[in-house]
């Protein structure tokens, strides 16, 4: 037994040196078909894809940030509109008239005035002087509704680049992946053609065989599964990035994200003060609040000036060559069935339905930013964590090698080695894309993420 313990020894770390270079993860490449998959014809080169121009080429394609820009600018011009107000309004009139001798208007009004033959053409100006108070909180209002939109619209870009940044890293970990499923099945059909040549000279029995094959079927099925989920990753970042239909892709390999995660009361205050969502709920209620008072204003009076002029080319004897007149016109309501009451009461309740969704939307921002906290945390400890399982999966996967083809173990002991050495391997490939996504979606709820 003693002779032994060299030759174990020094297989175990032989093999522990191949099967730690087998499963070292490389940068994202193209793969090796599965065993029964049918060749395919070569494609054109795929173009090559940084996680910068992914972001880029989803604000120029995604319709969620295109559609919140649109919107931005039609709430931009309802404040033009309101604004308006403000301004005269001149109207050109061209009017031409025939009468029956000695017509009146008799009916559908109070007075009963001559129509007279005759052709004009002239201007009319109508001038608000002053409404106090009531188109100048419109307009206020209506300036915080655009600005909100604004806030919308960063919240949507925000909102579109975490979906690339989750449709990248999501794509890379399925890639990453695959070359495992791919290094496991090149390893397993090593074993499985090994231990058959072993049965085959009467040094391993057939049950050995079995277990070596079920390994490798395992394996490929692994396999089939992983390119199945590559393939689904890159039509999830199409989708991501705007695009419409399949494209294939060559991701390149960012950066990993910083280690040093923000402590928490920073994260939580940076997302009170960033996050476009608060922002807009915030403008949101400044905005119901101006128009809740210009709705109180309703009952204010109104003065307007009046102006008009022309002149009448062609008339009966009674109208004269040209004509002007000026007026002003104050109106005052005095009732009108409660409407403005009911206006003014409407929009207070609005007021406060938006301050109780502001406190509601600030308790959830709360809730993800210590979510995501704790999920970037987790993450990063992982990194540590998955690189030592892998370590020692490599150590148990290379001793178990040794001890079975030193006959000191059964192929059941070999078999549960590779299944971890597999499992951790795989843990170990998808835990920096889980960090950065991690990572990532911190930022996003802190609202920085530009």
């Amino acid at each position: 037994m003693r002779r032994l313990i060299p030759v174990l020894l020094g297989s175990a770390m032989a093999v522990m040196s191949a099967s730690a270079q087998s499963f070292h993860v490389q940068p994202a490449q193209a793969q090796a078909p599965a065993q029964g998959q049918a060749q395919q014809v070569p494609s054109a080169p795929t173009p090559p894809l940084t996680l910068d121009q992914a972001r880029q080429m989803a604000l120029a394609n995604h319709p969620r940030f295109l559609a919140a820009q649109y919107g931005a600018a039609a709430q931009h011009n309802v404040t033009t509109e309101v604004r308006s107000a403000y301004y005269p309004v001149v109207n050109s009139d061209l009017t031409g008239a025939e009468s029956a001798p000695g017509s009146r208007i008799a009916a559908g009004a109070l007075n009963n005035p001559i129509v007279y033959d005759r052709f004009a053409a002239g201007l009319s100006v109508q001038q608000l002087v002053t409404d106090f108070g009531r188109t100048r909180n419109l307009v206020s209002s209506a300036d915080l509704q655009a600005k909100a939109a604004d806030a919308e619209v960063n919240f949507s870009r925000e909102d579109v680049l975490l979906g690339a940044d989750r449709a990248f890293y999501q794509a890379l970990r399925a890639q990453a992946v695959l070359r495992v499923a791919q290094q496991t099945v090149d390893e397993r059909t090593v074993v499985s053609q090994q231990v058959t040549a072993l049965e085959q000279s009467k040094l391993k029995s057939s049950l050995d065989v079995s277990f070596a094959n079920v390994n490798l079927s395992e394996a490929q099925l692994l396999l089939l599964q992983a390119q199945n989920d590559a393939q689904s990753s890159l039509a999830i970042l199409s989708a991501a990035l705007g695009l419409s239909g399949p494209h294939q892709f060559e991701l390149v390999e960012p950066e990993l994200a910083p280690t040093t995660l923000p402590a928490l009361n920073d994260a939580l205050a940076s997302a009170n003060q960033n996050r476009p969502e608060l922002i807009s709920e915030r403008l949101q209620v400044e905005s119901a609040q101006k128009f809740a008072v210009a709705e109180r204003d309703l009952w204010m009076p109104t003065l307007s000036l009046v102006g008009a002029a022309g002149e009448i080319p062609y008339g009966q004897a009674p109208l004269p060559e040209n004509y002007a007149a000026a007026a002003f016109d104050v109106h005052i309501p005095i009732f009108n069935g409660k409407l403005f009451n009911a206006r003014h009461s409407e929009a207070l309740n609005r007021a406060r339905q938006a301050s109780e969704q502001l406190r509601d939307v600030q308790n959830s921002v709360e809730r993800d930013v210590q979510t995501a906290w704790l999920a970037a945390n987790t993450a990063y400890q992982n990194l540590a964590v998955t690189a030592q399982l892998l370590d020692e999966a490599n150590l148990a996967l290379s001793l178990a090698t040794a001890r079975y083809h030193l006959g000191l173990s059964s192929i059941v002991e070999l078999s549960q080695a590779q299944l971890n050495q597999a499992q951790a391997a795989i843990s170990q490939a998808t835990a920096k894309y889980d960090y950065d996504t991690r990572f990532t979606e911190l930022v996003y709820q802190e609202g920085i993420l530009h």
